[in-house]
């Protein structure tokens, strides 16, 4: 199936998982500064990207590195809009430096939830992608408001589908609250994958790094969907 793969990198300490993750993806969101990431991290994460090929997305959060950025923060829409542009533009300084570019931009956590079920976050979010670049698409849950939000700014989306998320009848995310919120069997997640693919609303499909043996998982949802 012609699908993008994306995973969320540069939040964990060590370059040997992320690198094993760029096997199986064809983008990879890099935190900028927000929730996770600094300088260092950022050009470790975007140079393995590099190596394989892979789309380099900015993947902004709320400031909160002390909660990973999982927690929805008190904050006016204003406030929202520079800090998701100032940690894309942060990312886009390291990249460049390496000869790269930022190919688009998913929120992250709290913030992507909240925008789900918030327009005006939805819209804020949309203002800093909009402050840098108006031409990059925003990644965000396949089918939701947020989408419609952005395409009425002129902004280019990608509905996104989680492998090893589990949802609600309602088509949001199980809250990581749950002890059942997370696929950690590759089957089930590679399944879950092939279905979201045929369904048809997705154009890209995330495995989280920090997932339990996300790399099984990846390689799972990679072969699944090549197989069709």
């Amino acid at each position: 199936m012609n699908i993008d793969l994306n995973c969320d990198m540069g939040e964990l300490a060590g370059d040997s998982h992320e690198a094993a993750l760029m096997e199986f993806i064809t983008s990879a969101n890099i935190a900028c500064g927000g929730h996770a990431g600094d300088e260092g991290i950022m050009e470790r994460t975007a140079r393995l990207a590099m190596e394989r090929g892979v789309r380099i997305g900015a993947h902004p959060g709320y400031p909160d590195p002390a909660n990973f950025g999982r927690l929805e923060m008190p904050m006016s829409d204003e406030e929202i809009a520079r800090t998701v542009y100032a940690q894309i533009v942060r990312l886009e300084a390291v990249v460049h430096k390496l000869g790269a570019s930022i190919a688009h931009v998913k929120p992250h956590g709290a913030l992507y939830n909240a925008a789900v079920r918030n327009q005006g976050v939805a819209r804020a979010i949309g203002e800093g992608v909009a402050r840098w670049n108006r031409g990059a698409p925003v990644f965000g849950l396949a089918g939701s408001p947020m989408l419609d939000v952005w395409r009425g700014m002129g902004l280019p989306v990608a509905g996104e589908a989680f492998a090893d998320r589990r949802y609600e009848p309602d088509g949001s995310l199980r809250a990581r609250q749950f002890a059942d919120a997370l696929i950690t069997d590759p089957a089930e997640a590679a399944a879950q994958a092939v279905r979201l693919a045929r369904e048809g609303r997705a154009q890209t499909i995330c495995v989280h790094g920090d997932t339990p043996g996300a790399v099984a998982i990846l390689k799972a949802v990679r072969h699944a969907l090549q197989s069709g």
